[in-house]
């Protein structure tokens, strides 16, 4: 039998952290195996229990989700946190995705929505909310055409690219899901994930969502 996937939650508020548990602890390959108040006990709780997925919150006293979650997968790169927040995308939300994020969620997510970013942030796949993931990208192209931190001189990530790569590199930094990939340039949407997986390898990325940042870095969309 596999074994269930590990979690940790963070939230300031302790009733937020019950609704979490009671959502997550009811399906059998999901497992609750703490909780913490603050980015610096989150911080502590990784350590010693080696979660799987850290589901995280942005604001909160003291440390906050930004730190909490740069040091989580510094430390623990194995270890993917998942940022849930009742904002669309403000700056700390944003913050957090660039200091290692593998997904943004909002709290008020449907409960299948929940359950399916949990899982796919998990696999290795980045998740953003419906509604958010516009908002990420017109950041990041805001930033380049502002001259902001995401401009100036960066290398070319595709040279190491197939052409194929390269056009599914630049698909999955205008917000396409593997079906709309596969449906754009006629493939199965299992060499999809394969050519996903060779990108994301070749370009050293976490995931879906560090391709789409590296992506608007580089000026590739």
């Amino acid at each position: 039998m596999t074994e269930p996937i590990r979690l940790l939650l963070v939230d300031d508020q302790a009733l937020i952290r019950l609704g979490f548990r009671m959502v997550l602890d009811a399906e059998a390959d999901l497992e609750v195996v703490g909780e913490a108040g603050d980015g610096a006990e989150a911080i502590a709780r990784a350590a010693t229990l080696r979660p799987d997925v850290v589901l995280m919150d942005v604001r909160m006293p003291g440390i906050d989700g930004i730190a909490a979650t740069d040091a989580i997968v510094r430390s623990h790169p194995d270890t993917r946190v998942l940022v849930l927040t009742t904002f669309d995308l403000d700056e700390y939300a944003f913050a957090a995705i660039r200091a290692g994020a593998s997904g943004f969620l909002l709290k008020d997510a449907e409960r299948h929505e929940l359950l399916s970013a949990v899982r796919a942030v998990h696999r290795g796949d980045g998740v953003l909310a419906p509604r958010v993931t516009r908002a990420l990208l017109d950041r990041v192209s805001g930033q380049l055409d502002a001259g902001g931190p995401a401009s100036g001189a960066v290398a070319d990530p595709t040279a190491e690219l197939t052409e194929r790569e390269r056009e599914v590199f630049a698909a999955i930094a205008q917000g396409l899901t593997n079906g709309e990939i596969a449906e754009r340039f006629f493939l199965s949407e299992s060499t999809v994930k394969t050519h996903v997986g060779r990108v994301l390898a070749k370009l050293g990325a976490r995931d879906r969502i560090h391709l789409v940042i590296l992506a608007y870095e580089a000026g590739v969309v």
